[in-house]
């Protein structure tokens, strides 16, 4: 009688079991069923490389447009401002910008009285500067021992802050206002000083701009009106502001004035 031949074990699938077939006994690829090949690198790559594009791309949309941060580093807006606050700046409100040319988006108002703006001065181009616009067009404007008057009415400015010690001087700079006296001024001796002058008028297109820590300010009274055109955008709020005199090391996070935080000053 013949043996009977001991037949070879077999895998999962019938075939042979061992050299070749899948560790652990994990199923292969039926025939004519495509395995899944593993996500390239290069693919987990380029998808972190268009996060970051877009989340910079994002950035600088919303800073040159929308909204823009500004630190405060002189004393000129005193005790409104103080060095060492952080603003917000509303870039929407004017209407910012368009970088590299002459235009601008379309805002949906101009500067106001009394407003807190940032601008960026025609001599300094590069140079953010914050002042409160105090001269909007067809304003008359003058100032009588300190005293603003606006249209022939003495302003209440309870922020404004006086320096007693600071004396009331002409400037050279000042030649300006000739040009702007309103009628009936006598030109020949009209002589404006920090505290004493006017009255002027604001032409059209154009914005007077003063610090509130008006004997430490230089402004308007010096370098004269704003154009509508170097408007950047509009006080906000104050979203970080820390003591730069405190002793303490790292003031930006030891000294920080909590209670000006989420403050919206000049409004």
């Amino acid at each position: 009688m013949a043996r009977k031949r001991k037949s070879k074990a077999s895998g999962p699938e019938g075939g042979p079991a061992g050299k070749g077939s899948p560790k652990g006994g994990a199923a292969s690829p039926k025939r004519g069923q495509a395995a899944t090949a593993p996500p390239a690198p290069t693919s987990a790559l380029w998808e972190w490389t268009k996060t970051i594009l877009f989340a910079v791309v994002l950035f600088l949309v919303v800073r040159t447009f929308l909204l823009q941060s500004f630190y405060i580093s002189s004393g000129s807006m005193e005790n409104t401002l103080l060095v060492g606050d952080v603003l917000m700046v509303n870039k929407v409100a004017y209407g910012a910008p368009i970088p590299g040319t002459h235009a601008r988006l379309p805002g949906y108002k101009d500067p106001q009285r009394d407003e807190i703006a940032i601008f960026r001065p025609s001599w300094e181009p590069d140079v953010d500067v914050v002042k409160r616009v105090i001269g909007v067009p067809g304003d008359t404007l003058s100032m009588r021992d300190g005293t603003l008057i606006r249209n022939g009415k003495p302003q209440v400015e309870p922020y404004v802050v006086h320096d007693s010690t600071v004396p009331d001087e002409t400037h050279p700079w000042m030649v300006w206002q000739y040009q702007f006296l309103a009628p009936g001024v006598d030109r020949k001796t009209y002589r404006p000083t920090l505290e004493n002058w006017g009255p002027i008028v604001v032409p059209p297109h154009k914005y007077f701009v003063m610090g509130d820590n008006r004997e430490h300010s230089l402004d308007s009274r010096f370098w004269g009106f704003l154009d509508r055109s170097r408007f950047e955008g509009k006080l906000a709020f104050l979203y970080w502001s820390y003591d730069t005199s405190s002793p303490r090391p790292l003031p930006f996070l030891t000294s920080v004035r909590w209670s000006r935080i989420g403050d919206s000053p000049g409004k």
